[in-house]
Protein backbone atom coordinates (compact mmCIF):
# COMPACT_ATOMS: atom_id res chain seq x y z
CA UNK A 1 0.00 0.00 0.00
CA UNK A 2 1.24 3.54 -0.92
CA UNK A 3 1.60 5.78 1.80
CA UNK A 4 -0.56 8.58 1.48
CA UNK A 5 2.66 10.66 3.00
CA UNK A 6 4.29 10.14 0.21
CA UNK A 7 1.95 11.90 -2.35
CA UNK A 8 1.73 15.61 -2.13
CA UNK A 9 -1.34 17.69 -1.43
CA UNK A 10 -0.11 20.71 -3.21
CA UNK A 11 2.38 22.19 -5.04
CA UNK A 12 3.68 25.23 -6.89
CA UNK A 13 3.09 25.45 -10.78
CA UNK A 14 4.82 27.78 -13.35
CA UNK A 15 5.72 27.95 -16.91
CA UNK A 16 8.54 28.61 -19.02
CA UNK A 17 6.34 30.85 -21.44
CA UNK A 18 4.54 33.94 -20.58
CA UNK A 19 0.71 33.81 -20.07
CA UNK A 20 -1.58 34.62 -22.65
CA UNK A 21 -3.81 37.22 -21.38
CA UNK A 22 -7.11 39.20 -22.64
CA UNK A 23 -5.52 42.11 -21.13
CA UNK A 24 -1.90 43.42 -20.56
CA UNK A 25 0.00 43.22 -17.04
CA UNK A 26 -0.52 46.58 -16.29
CA UNK A 27 -4.61 46.34 -16.38
CA UNK A 28 -4.13 43.39 -14.29
CA UNK A 29 -1.70 45.40 -11.91
CA UNK A 30 -4.45 47.89 -11.73
CA UNK A 31 -7.44 45.69 -10.80
CA UNK A 32 -5.39 44.01 -8.26
CA UNK A 33 -4.04 47.34 -6.48
CA UNK A 34 -8.40 48.26 -6.43
CA UNK A 35 -8.75 45.14 -4.65
CA UNK A 36 -6.28 45.98 -2.45
CA UNK A 37 -7.46 49.16 -1.54
CA UNK A 38 -10.77 47.55 -0.56
CA UNK A 39 -8.30 45.56 2.26
CA UNK A 40 -6.64 48.53 3.02
CA UNK A 41 -9.75 50.70 3.76
CA UNK A 42 -11.64 47.20 5.37
CA UNK A 43 -8.18 46.26 7.54
CA UNK A 44 -8.02 42.85 5.81
CA UNK A 45 -5.37 40.90 6.15
CA UNK A 46 -6.31 38.63 2.87
CA UNK A 47 -8.74 38.04 0.32
CA UNK A 48 -10.34 34.99 -0.86
CA UNK A 49 -11.69 34.91 -4.33
CA UNK A 50 -14.12 32.15 -5.30
CA UNK A 51 -16.46 33.08 -7.80
CA UNK A 52 -15.37 32.36 -11.48
CA UNK A 53 -16.12 36.22 -12.45
CA UNK A 54 -13.30 37.45 -9.52
CA UNK A 55 -10.90 34.94 -10.42
CA UNK A 56 -11.75 35.39 -13.85
CA UNK A 57 -11.08 39.16 -13.23
CA UNK A 58 -8.38 39.81 -11.19
CA UNK A 59 -6.37 37.40 -12.41
CA UNK A 60 -7.51 36.21 -15.96
CA UNK A 61 -8.23 32.68 -15.35
CA UNK A 62 -11.61 31.21 -15.57
CA UNK A 63 -11.94 28.10 -14.51
CA UNK A 64 -13.90 25.06 -15.37
CA UNK A 65 -15.21 23.77 -11.57
CA UNK A 66 -17.10 20.28 -12.05
CA UNK A 67 -17.49 19.81 -8.47
CA UNK A 68 -14.37 21.05 -7.42
CA UNK A 69 -13.82 24.29 -5.35
CA UNK A 70 -11.06 26.79 -6.70
CA UNK A 71 -9.61 29.96 -5.37
CA UNK A 72 -7.29 33.39 -5.86
CA UNK A 73 -5.92 34.55 -2.79
CA UNK A 74 -4.95 38.28 -2.70
CA UNK A 75 -2.71 39.32 0.07
CA UNK A 76 -0.65 42.73 0.50
CA UNK A 77 2.37 41.53 -1.77
CA UNK A 78 1.36 38.43 -3.64
CA UNK A 79 -1.59 37.10 -5.80
CA UNK A 80 -2.19 33.01 -6.25
CA UNK A 81 -4.51 30.99 -7.85
CA UNK A 82 -5.31 27.52 -6.11
CA UNK A 83 -5.92 25.52 -8.84
CA UNK A 84 -7.25 21.79 -9.24
CA UNK A 85 -4.36 19.37 -10.66
CA UNK A 86 -7.54 17.91 -13.10
CA UNK A 87 -6.58 20.85 -14.92
CA UNK A 88 -2.85 20.69 -15.40
CA UNK A 89 -0.51 23.90 -16.09
CA UNK A 90 -3.30 25.65 -17.84
CA UNK A 91 -3.90 27.99 -14.95
CA UNK A 92 -0.65 29.14 -14.85
CA UNK A 93 -0.71 29.68 -18.94
CA UNK A 94 -3.90 31.91 -18.48
CA UNK A 95 -3.28 33.80 -15.08
CA UNK A 96 -1.57 36.92 -14.04
CA UNK A 97 -0.91 35.23 -10.72
CA UNK A 98 1.25 32.36 -9.12
CA UNK A 99 -0.41 29.04 -9.13
CA UNK A 100 -0.87 26.71 -6.53
CA UNK A 101 -2.31 23.34 -7.21
CA UNK A 102 -3.80 21.02 -5.52
CA UNK A 103 -4.56 17.09 -5.66
CA UNK A 104 -7.14 15.04 -4.86
CA UNK A 105 -5.15 12.45 -2.62
CA UNK A 106 -7.15 13.55 0.25
CA UNK A 107 -10.20 15.52 1.27
CA UNK A 108 -9.55 19.07 2.19
CA UNK A 109 -6.53 19.56 -0.01
CA UNK A 110 -7.75 22.84 -1.28
CA UNK A 111 -8.11 24.54 2.17
CA UNK A 112 -4.73 23.37 3.24
CA UNK A 113 -3.48 25.05 -0.20
CA UNK A 114 -5.32 28.17 0.76
CA UNK A 115 -3.71 27.88 4.23
CA UNK A 116 -0.30 27.71 3.21
CA UNK A 117 -0.88 31.20 1.26
CA UNK A 118 -3.43 32.99 3.13
CA UNK A 119 -1.83 31.97 6.58
CA UNK A 120 -4.04 32.40 9.66
CA UNK A 121 -5.18 35.26 8.96
CA UNK A 122 -7.42 37.43 11.57
CA UNK A 123 -9.59 39.49 9.07
CA UNK A 124 -10.15 37.76 5.56
CA UNK A 125 -12.38 39.23 2.95
CA UNK A 126 -15.00 36.51 1.27
CA UNK A 127 -17.33 36.64 -1.58
CA UNK A 128 -20.58 36.08 1.01
CA UNK A 129 -22.64 35.57 -2.32
CA UNK A 130 -20.82 32.89 -3.59
CA UNK A 131 -19.14 31.36 -0.68
CA UNK A 132 -21.07 27.89 0.69
CA UNK A 133 -21.92 26.98 4.15
CA UNK A 134 -19.86 24.34 3.77
CA UNK A 135 -16.99 26.19 2.15
CA UNK A 136 -17.61 28.53 4.68
CA UNK A 137 -17.46 26.16 7.76
CA UNK A 138 -14.31 24.41 6.16
CA UNK A 139 -12.44 27.87 5.91
CA UNK A 140 -13.11 28.12 9.46
CA UNK A 141 -11.83 24.88 10.59
CA UNK A 142 -8.80 25.36 8.31
CA UNK A 143 -7.65 28.95 8.90
CA UNK A 144 -7.93 29.50 12.26
CA UNK A 145 -12.17 31.23 12.18
CA UNK A 146 -10.92 34.34 11.01
CA UNK A 147 -13.44 36.85 10.90
CA UNK A 148 -14.85 36.86 7.38
CA UNK A 149 -15.73 40.31 5.59
CA UNK A 150 -17.88 40.40 2.41
CA UNK A 151 -16.20 42.32 -0.48
CA UNK A 152 -18.47 41.40 -3.44
CA UNK A 153 -20.09 44.34 -3.39
CA UNK A 154 -17.57 46.80 -3.09
CA UNK A 155 -15.51 44.49 -5.67
CA UNK A 156 -18.66 44.91 -8.10
CA UNK A 157 -18.63 48.43 -7.89
CA UNK A 158 -15.00 48.38 -8.84
CA UNK A 159 -15.46 46.35 -11.71
CA UNK A 160 -19.00 48.84 -13.10
CA UNK A 161 -16.27 50.99 -14.64
CA UNK A 162 -14.56 49.37 -17.70
CA UNK A 163 -10.58 50.42 -18.60
CA UNK A 164 -9.95 51.62 -22.11
CA UNK A 165 -8.46 48.01 -22.59
CA UNK A 166 -12.21 46.42 -21.89
CA UNK A 167 -14.25 48.68 -23.59
CA UNK A 168 -11.97 47.89 -26.64
CA UNK A 169 -12.60 43.94 -26.10
CA UNK A 170 -16.45 44.57 -25.74
CA UNK A 171 -16.78 46.58 -29.00
CA UNK A 172 -15.32 43.38 -30.53
CA UNK A 173 -17.75 41.58 -29.18
CA UNK A 174 -20.69 43.58 -30.34
CA UNK A 175 -19.43 43.49 -33.68
CA UNK A 176 -19.38 39.84 -33.91
CA UNK A 177 -22.70 39.92 -31.82
CA UNK A 178 -23.83 41.44 -34.84
CA UNK A 179 -22.03 39.04 -37.60
CA UNK A 180 -23.93 36.07 -35.70
CA UNK A 181 -27.32 37.72 -35.74
CA UNK A 182 -26.56 38.18 -39.87
CA UNK A 183 -25.99 34.28 -39.97
CA UNK A 184 -28.86 33.72 -38.26
CA UNK A 185 -31.24 36.33 -40.28
CA UNK A 186 -29.81 34.49 -43.59
CA UNK A 187 -30.39 30.71 -42.60
CA UNK A 188 -34.14 31.77 -41.16
CA UNK A 189 -36.49 30.37 -43.61
CA UNK A 190 -39.95 28.27 -43.11
CA UNK A 191 -39.02 24.68 -42.58
CA UNK A 192 -35.55 25.51 -40.58
CA UNK A 193 -35.40 23.96 -37.13
CA UNK A 194 -34.45 27.04 -34.58
CA UNK A 195 -31.40 24.30 -34.02
CA UNK A 196 -30.24 24.91 -37.29
CA UNK A 197 -30.36 28.26 -37.59
CA UNK A 198 -28.82 28.86 -33.67
CA UNK A 199 -26.26 26.81 -35.19
CA UNK A 200 -25.59 29.06 -37.95
CA UNK A 201 -24.55 31.88 -35.79
CA UNK A 202 -22.91 30.42 -33.44
CA UNK A 203 -20.69 28.83 -36.12
CA UNK A 204 -20.42 32.29 -37.76
CA UNK A 205 -18.82 34.19 -34.20
CA UNK A 206 -16.69 31.45 -33.22
CA UNK A 207 -14.88 31.75 -36.40
CA UNK A 208 -14.65 35.33 -35.99
CA UNK A 209 -13.83 35.06 -32.37
CA UNK A 210 -10.77 32.30 -33.49
CA UNK A 211 -9.64 34.71 -36.23
CA UNK A 212 -9.66 38.49 -34.08
CA UNK A 213 -8.51 36.55 -31.11
CA UNK A 214 -6.28 34.11 -32.00
CA UNK A 215 -4.75 33.50 -28.77
CA UNK A 216 -7.60 32.99 -26.51
CA UNK A 217 -9.57 29.82 -25.24
CA UNK A 218 -12.80 29.38 -27.13
CA UNK A 219 -15.60 28.23 -24.63
CA UNK A 220 -19.44 28.72 -24.11
CA UNK A 221 -20.38 31.24 -27.42
CA UNK A 222 -24.12 30.60 -27.56
CA UNK A 223 -27.26 31.33 -29.69
CA UNK A 224 -31.28 31.47 -28.46
CA UNK A 225 -33.31 31.51 -31.40
CA UNK A 226 -36.85 31.11 -30.68
CA UNK A 227 -40.04 30.52 -32.44
CA UNK A 228 -43.82 31.35 -31.66
CA UNK A 229 -44.32 30.24 -28.45
CA UNK A 230 -40.94 29.72 -27.04
CA UNK A 231 -40.43 33.71 -27.28
CA UNK A 232 -41.99 34.13 -23.98
CA UNK A 233 -39.17 33.58 -22.07
CA UNK A 234 -36.38 35.77 -22.14
CA UNK A 235 -33.61 32.45 -21.47
CA UNK A 236 -35.82 29.59 -23.22
CA UNK A 237 -33.21 27.66 -24.46
CA UNK A 238 -33.08 25.75 -28.63
CA UNK A 239 -35.18 23.53 -29.38
CA UNK A 240 -36.14 21.13 -32.51
CA UNK A 241 -39.35 23.22 -33.43
CA UNK A 242 -39.47 24.32 -37.03
CA UNK A 243 -40.61 27.53 -38.11
CA UNK A 244 -43.30 28.19 -39.72
CA UNK A 245 -44.78 31.16 -41.59
CA UNK A 246 -46.56 33.98 -39.44
CA UNK A 247 -44.08 33.10 -36.53
CA UNK A 248 -42.93 35.91 -34.12
CA UNK A 249 -38.95 35.11 -33.64
CA UNK A 250 -36.47 36.37 -31.04
CA UNK A 251 -32.94 36.18 -32.45
CA UNK A 252 -30.28 36.64 -29.60
CA UNK A 253 -26.56 36.13 -29.92
CA UNK A 254 -23.81 35.70 -27.07
CA UNK A 255 -20.36 35.91 -27.97
CA UNK A 256 -18.06 34.88 -25.26
CA UNK A 257 -14.38 36.27 -25.52
CA UNK A 258 -12.19 35.33 -22.00
CA UNK A 259 -14.96 35.72 -20.13
CA UNK A 260 -16.62 38.80 -21.54
CA UNK A 261 -20.27 38.65 -22.12
CA UNK A 262 -21.98 40.69 -25.43
CA UNK A 263 -25.40 40.27 -27.09
CA UNK A 264 -27.16 40.74 -29.41
CA UNK A 265 -31.43 40.30 -29.39
CA UNK A 266 -33.63 41.51 -31.86
CA UNK A 267 -37.83 40.66 -32.46
CA UNK A 268 -37.97 39.38 -35.83
CA UNK A 269 -41.34 37.97 -37.80
CA UNK A 270 -41.28 35.27 -40.60
CA UNK A 271 -44.24 36.70 -43.26
CA UNK A 272 -46.19 39.61 -42.66
CA UNK A 273 -47.21 39.96 -38.76
CA UNK A 274 -51.09 40.37 -37.80
CA UNK A 275 -52.12 44.09 -36.23
CA UNK A 276 -51.76 43.24 -32.97
CA UNK A 277 -48.49 41.81 -33.34
CA UNK A 278 -47.14 44.84 -35.54
CA UNK A 279 -48.32 47.02 -32.22
CA UNK A 280 -46.86 46.04 -29.50
CA UNK A 281 -43.77 45.29 -31.37
CA UNK A 282 -44.13 49.31 -32.19
CA UNK A 283 -44.99 49.80 -28.82
CA UNK A 284 -41.50 47.98 -27.84
CA UNK A 285 -39.29 49.48 -30.10
CA UNK A 286 -40.64 53.23 -29.07
CA UNK A 287 -40.05 51.82 -25.45
CA UNK A 288 -36.31 50.80 -26.42
CA UNK A 289 -35.81 53.98 -28.56
CA UNK A 290 -36.87 56.04 -25.41
CA UNK A 291 -34.66 53.87 -23.42
CA UNK A 292 -31.67 54.57 -25.72
CA UNK A 293 -32.17 58.49 -25.44
CA UNK A 294 -31.85 58.15 -21.72
CA UNK A 295 -28.88 56.40 -21.17
CA UNK A 296 -26.44 59.40 -20.02
CA UNK A 297 -24.03 60.67 -17.14
CA UNK A 298 -25.84 61.90 -14.14
CA UNK A 299 -28.99 59.88 -14.17
CA UNK A 300 -29.97 56.74 -12.32
CA UNK A 301 -31.09 53.43 -13.14
CA UNK A 302 -34.12 54.01 -11.25
CA UNK A 303 -34.85 56.61 -13.29
CA UNK A 304 -34.46 55.56 -16.43
CA UNK A 305 -37.02 52.86 -15.82
CA UNK A 306 -39.27 55.68 -14.06
CA UNK A 307 -39.57 56.95 -17.61
CA UNK A 308 -40.21 53.65 -19.72
CA UNK A 309 -42.60 52.97 -17.46
CA UNK A 310 -44.30 55.99 -17.47
CA UNK A 311 -44.50 55.08 -21.45
CA UNK A 312 -45.69 51.34 -20.94
CA UNK A 313 -48.51 52.49 -18.37
CA UNK A 314 -49.75 54.91 -20.83
CA UNK A 315 -50.11 52.22 -23.41
CA UNK A 316 -51.54 49.39 -20.80
CA UNK A 317 -48.87 47.47 -21.73
CA UNK A 318 -46.75 47.68 -18.16
CA UNK A 319 -48.62 44.04 -16.99
CA UNK A 320 -46.71 42.59 -20.11
CA UNK A 321 -43.34 43.91 -18.89
CA UNK A 322 -41.19 40.85 -18.62
CA UNK A 323 -38.08 42.27 -16.64
CA UNK A 324 -35.45 44.90 -15.74
CA UNK A 325 -34.67 47.08 -18.76
CA UNK A 326 -31.07 46.67 -18.71
CA UNK A 327 -27.59 45.79 -17.10
CA UNK A 328 -23.93 45.55 -16.81
CA UNK A 329 -21.61 44.61 -18.70
CA UNK A 330 -17.89 42.89 -18.26
CA UNK A 331 -17.38 39.68 -17.24
CA UNK A 332 -20.37 37.93 -17.30
CA UNK A 333 -22.27 35.07 -18.67
CA UNK A 334 -25.36 33.16 -18.39
CA UNK A 335 -23.91 31.33 -15.45
CA UNK A 336 -21.53 33.11 -13.77
CA UNK A 337 -21.08 36.76 -13.05
CA UNK A 338 -23.14 39.83 -12.18
CA UNK A 339 -22.44 43.54 -11.50
CA UNK A 340 -25.80 43.80 -9.62
CA UNK A 341 -25.72 47.22 -8.68
CA UNK A 342 -25.51 48.71 -12.54
CA UNK A 343 -29.02 47.03 -13.37
CA UNK A 344 -31.98 49.15 -14.79
CA UNK A 345 -34.80 48.59 -12.05
CA UNK A 346 -36.77 50.48 -10.16
CA UNK A 347 -35.19 49.38 -6.78
CA UNK A 348 -31.32 50.73 -8.00
CA UNK A 349 -30.38 53.84 -7.57
CA UNK A 350 -26.91 53.77 -8.84
CA UNK A 351 -26.11 56.66 -10.95
CA UNK A 352 -24.65 56.18 -14.58
CA UNK A 353 -20.86 57.55 -14.84
CA UNK A 354 -18.59 57.82 -17.91
CA UNK A 355 -16.85 54.33 -18.47
CA UNK A 356 -19.68 52.17 -17.50
CA UNK A 357 -21.01 49.40 -20.56
CA UNK A 358 -24.76 48.88 -20.06
CA UNK A 359 -28.05 47.52 -22.26
CA UNK A 360 -30.93 48.88 -22.94
CA UNK A 361 -32.74 46.13 -23.98
CA UNK A 362 -37.17 46.51 -22.73
CA UNK A 363 -39.20 43.42 -23.49
CA UNK A 364 -42.71 42.76 -23.57
CA UNK A 365 -44.16 38.94 -22.98
CA UNK A 366 -47.73 38.57 -23.91
CA UNK A 367 -49.56 35.32 -22.76
CA UNK A 368 -50.76 32.69 -25.14
CA UNK A 369 -54.67 33.56 -25.74
CA UNK A 370 -54.25 36.95 -26.07
CA UNK A 371 -54.32 38.49 -29.35
CA UNK A 372 -50.25 39.61 -30.02
CA UNK A 373 -49.12 36.54 -28.07
CA UNK A 374 -45.85 35.97 -27.52
CA UNK A 375 -41.95 37.68 -26.95
CA UNK A 376 -40.62 41.17 -27.89
CA UNK A 377 -37.53 41.99 -27.32
CA UNK A 378 -34.48 44.81 -28.49
CA UNK A 379 -31.41 44.94 -27.04
CA UNK A 380 -28.44 47.13 -28.00
CA UNK A 381 -25.11 47.70 -25.69
CA UNK A 382 -24.24 51.48 -24.64
CA UNK A 383 -20.80 52.79 -23.37
CA UNK A 384 -21.47 55.66 -21.11
CA UNK A 385 -19.35 58.52 -22.44
CA UNK A 386 -19.02 62.58 -20.84
CA UNK A 387 -21.33 63.01 -23.45
CA UNK A 388 -24.16 60.46 -23.46
CA UNK A 389 -24.40 56.90 -24.53
CA UNK A 390 -22.71 55.56 -27.74
CA UNK A 391 -24.29 52.58 -28.82
CA UNK A 392 -22.06 49.87 -30.06
CA UNK A 393 -24.59 47.42 -31.94
CA UNK A 394 -25.19 47.86 -35.32
CA UNK A 395 -27.75 45.35 -36.44
CA UNK A 396 -31.29 47.25 -36.97
CA UNK A 397 -34.36 46.74 -35.13
CA UNK A 398 -37.88 47.11 -35.88
CA UNK A 399 -40.86 46.11 -38.17
CA UNK A 400 -39.37 48.19 -40.51
CA UNK A 401 -36.34 45.85 -41.22
CA UNK A 402 -36.88 42.43 -39.52
CA UNK A 403 -40.44 41.37 -41.26
CA UNK A 404 -38.55 38.07 -43.29
CA UNK A 405 -40.38 37.35 -46.41
CA UNK A 406 -41.72 33.44 -45.05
Amino acid sequence: MIDPESRPRYFPIATERPPLLPFSNAEYDRRVATLRSIMESLELDAILLTSMHNIAYFSGFLYCSFGRPYGCVVAADSITVISANIDGAQPARRSHAANLVYTDWERGNFWRAVADVAGSPRRLGIEEDHLTIAGRRALSDMLGAPDCIDIAEPAARGRMIKSAEEIALIREGARIADLGGSAIREAIRAGVRELDAAMAGRDAMELEIARSFPDSELRDTWVWLQSGPNTDGAHNPVTTRKLVAGDLLSLNTFPMISGYYTALERTLALGEPDRATLDIWEANVAAHELGLSLIRPGISCAAICDEINRLFHERGLLKYRSFGYGHSFGVLSHYYGREAGLELREDIPTVLEPGMVISMEPMLWIPEGHPGAGGYREHDILIVTECGGENITGFPYGPDHNILAA
